[in-house]
C-alpha cells in the first residue's frame, strides 16, 4: 500500500528521537511505498544535507518558506474569510456552559455543537485556501484581528479572553496564523496526499492536521500516533509566566477544539503508554479506536536473548539520560548520602548531557550539592562521577540503576537497563509502572529516604538482583523491541485498508477490497452496486477463494 507519512521536525533532514522512530518505521516496512511529508526544518536548497533513504520512500516533499506576504483577496472571498474566521475564533473562545440564542429565548450551547461549529469553521478556511492559493496574508490581516477581537468580547466569551488587550490579541492571532499555515500547503490533490492509501500522522497538532484536510478533500484514512499528546505538551510548555492570562486561555481551547477534532475524525490512534492514552479519551476519542503501541528500542547493543548479562561493577548505582530538573537529582543525591551511611562502599555515578539552559544550571547546582555532600579525599575517591558522556550501554556497568524524576512520560531509558539485566529502582511517575511491571522497585517520588532504603535493600541481595534483572530482560525482549513496534504499525495499516478501498492512480489497475466481502460468498444475490463492483474488479474477486491481504499487496 502507499503512505502518506506526516512528520514534524523535519525527518528526513533533522534527528533526534523522532527521527530515529521515523527512520526504522519505513525501513521495517519495506512491503509498503512512502510518501514523507514533512513539516518544519527542511532541506533549506542543500539537498546533501538528507539522510539516504530506502528504496520504498517514493518521494520527500517539505513545506515551502512561508511568504511574507499573501495572495489579495477580491470582495467575494474577503466577506467569505471573515465569515469562517469569525465562526473559527467564536467556537474557539465560546466558554463551556455558554447559551445560543433561538427564538423565544436561549438554550445552553453543547460541546457537540461548539465541536461541530469549530470543525465546519475549519473546512470552510481550508477550501478557502484552496481556490484562492493560500490564507497566509488573511490570517495576519486586520480582518481576523478584529473578529478575534469581537470573539473576546462577545457576553458569552471565556471569562479570561475578556481581558484581552490589543498585545494579546496580536499575539494569538500570530500564533493562530502559525498553527494553520498547513491550510494553504498544496498537498491535497490527487498527485499528492490524495493518492495514499491512508495518511500516517507521526504526532498531532500540525501534522494530524494536513491529515484531516486530505481526509477531508480526498477521503483518506488517517493513522494518528501520539507518543507524547501533542495537548498536554501544550498546556506543559505553556504554564503561569509563558504569556498573559488571557493568551494562554485562548490558545489552550484552541488547541483543545483542534486536539477534539483529530481525535474525533480519526480512524485509529496509537498512545504510547496509558497516560497518553487517558489524555487521548479526555480528548474526545472513542476508546474502541485507540491502540497502544510502545516505543521500539534497538537491542542490537545489549547481549543477545540467552546470554547471561554484562558483568557489573560491584556496589555501584547508575543514573543516566539527559539532565534537567525534572529528574530530580537533588534528591538522588540526598539519597545517596543516606546509602553511604549504610554501605560505605557504595559510588554513583551520574551518565547525562544537560538539556538546556535549565539544564545546565540544575547540574551545576548538582555537582556543588555533591562537593558539600561528600567533602574531603582526592578527586579519584570522590564516591559521586559526573559524565556527560559514557560507554555505548551507560548501565553495564551499574549494579543497581536507579530512576529519580518527579515527572516522567514513557521512560526510555529505564527500557535500556532492562534490556541490560539490571534491577532497577524508580521513581512512580508517569509510565513507570506500566513499563516495570513487577520487575523492579518502585518509590514515591520526592523521598530520599524510600529511595535509599530500595537501593541498599537491592545492593544487599545479589540474588535478588539477579532475579529482578533476568525479568526485566524478558519483559523488555516482550514488549519494547523496535521489531514489535513495527509490527504492530503494520497490522494497523492493514486493519484501516481492510475498511477502505486502495488508491490508485491508474483507473484499470486492481482495488483490493472494493468488492464488498459477501459478493465472495457463495448463494448471495449480488445487488446492483455490488454487480457493479465486481464488473471492474480483478479475476481473483470472482472467485469464491479470495486471497489474502498479504497477496493482494
Amino acid at each position: 500500500m502507499r503512505v502518506g507519512l506526516l512528520t514534524e521536525g523535519g525527518y528526513p533532514y533533522v534527528g533526534g528521537d523522532a527521527g530515529l522512530w521515523c527512520e526504522r518505521l519505513v525501513r521495517g516496512l519495506e512491503q509498503h511505498e512512502f510518501d514523507v511529508y514533512a513539516l518544519g526544518p527542511g532541506p533549506r536548497g542543500r539537498t546533501g544535507d538528507r539522510r539516504p533513504l530506502p528504496a520504498q520512500v517514493r518521494r520527500v516533499r517539505t513545506a515551502p518558506p512561508w511568504p511574507a506576504e499573501g495572495v489579495r483577496y477580491g470582495r467575494p472571498a474577503r466577506r467569505r474569510f471573515a465569515e469562517c474566521y469569525a465562526e473559527l475564533v467564536g467556537a474557539v473562545c465560546t466558554g463551556t456552559g455558554a447559551a445560543r440564542r433561538v427564538p423565544g429565548g436561549e438554550v445552553p450551547e453543547a460541546s457537540g455543537d461548539l465541536a461541530d461549529r469549530f470543525g465546519s469553521a475549519l473546512y470552510g478556511l481550508a477550501e478557502l485556501a484552496r481556490e484562492q492559493g493560500g490564507l497566509t496574508g488573511a490570517l495576519r490581516s486586520e480582518t481576523a484581528v478584529r473578529a478575534l477581537e469581537r470573539a473576546c468580547r462577545a457576553p458569552r466569551a471565556l471569562c479570561t479572553a475578556h481581558e484581552a488587550r490589543v498585545p494579546d490579541l496580536l499575539t494569538i492571532a500570530a500564533h493562530l496564523e502559525r498553527a494553520l499555515r498547513p491550510l494553504s500547503l498544496d498537498w491535497y490533490d490527487d498527485d499528492a496526499l490524495g493518492a495514499a492509501d491512508l495518511c500516517h500522522a507521526t504526532t498531532g497538532g500540525a501534522p494530524a492536521l494536513c491529515g484531516l484536510l486530505a481526509r477531508h478533500f480526498c477521503g483518506v484514512p488517517l493513522l494518528v500516533t501520539e507518543y507524547t499528546v501533542h495537548l498536554r505538551t501544550h498546556y506543559l510548555t505553556s504554564g503561569p509566566g509563558t504569556a498573559a492570562p488571557a493568551v494562554r486561555a485562548v490558545l489552550a481551547a484552541f488547541h483543545g477544539r483542534l486536539a477534539a477534532e483529530v481525535h474525533r475524525a480519526a480512524e485509529l490512534l496509537t498512545a504510547g503508554d496509558t497516560q497518553a492514552r487517558r489524555w487521548q479519551e479526555r480528548c474526545g476519542a472513542d476508546r474502541a479506536r485507540i491502540r497502544t503501541v510502545y516505543p521500539g528500542t534497538a537491542v542490537e547493543r545489549f547481549a543477545e536473548p540467552g546470554e547471561p548479562a554484562l558483568p557489573s561493577d560491584p556496589d555501584t548505582l547508575v543514573w543516566a539520560g539527559p539532565v534537567d530538573p525534572a529528574k530530580d537529582l537533588v534528591t538522588l543525591l540526598h539519597a545517596f548520602a543516606e546509602v553511604r551511611r549504610e554501605e560505605p562502599k557504595a559510588r554513583l555515578r551520574v551518565v547525562g548531557t544537560p538539556s538546556g539552559t535549565e539544564g545546565a544550571a540544575h547540574l551545576g547546582h548538582c555537582r556543588a550539592l555533591a562537593a558539600r555532600l561528600f567533602p574531603g579525599g582526592p578527586e579519584g575517591d570522590q564516591p559521586v562521577s559526573f559524565e556527560e558522556t559514557g560507554e555505548p550501554d551507560a548501565y553495564a556497568a551499574a549494579t543497581v540503576v536507579v530512576l529519580s524524576s518527579r515527572a516522567e512520560g514513557f521512560p526510555a531509558g529505564l527500557v535500556e537497563a532492562m534490556l541490560s539485566g539490571r534491577a532497577t529502582v524508580s521513581t512512580d511517575v508517569g509510565a513507570v509502572v506500566e513499563v516495570i511491571g513487577g520487575t523492579g522497585l518502585v518509590v514515591p517520588p520526592g523521598d530520599p529516604t524510600a529511595l535509599a532504603e530500595a537501593c541498599v535493600a537491592l545492593l544487599r541481595d545479589p540474588g535478588r538482583r539477579a532475579r529482578l534483572g533476568a525479568a526485566a530482560r524478558a519483559r523488555a525482549l516482550e514488549l519494547f523491541t523496535v521489531e514489535r513496534n513495527i509490527a504492530a504499525f503494520h497490522g494497523l495499516y492493514l486493519e484501516i485498508v481492510s475498511h477502505y478501498p486502495v488508491r490508485r492512480a491508474a483507473p484499470h489497475e486492481p482495488r483490493p477490497f472494493a468488492a464488498p466481502a459477501e459478493t465472495l460468498v457463495p448463494g448471495h444475490r449480488a445487488g446492483p452496486a455490488d454487480r457493479a463492483l465486481l464488473r471492474g474488479a480483478p479475476a481473483w474477486a470472482t472467485d469464491t477463494t479470495q486471497p489474502s491481504v498479504e497477496e493482494t499487496r
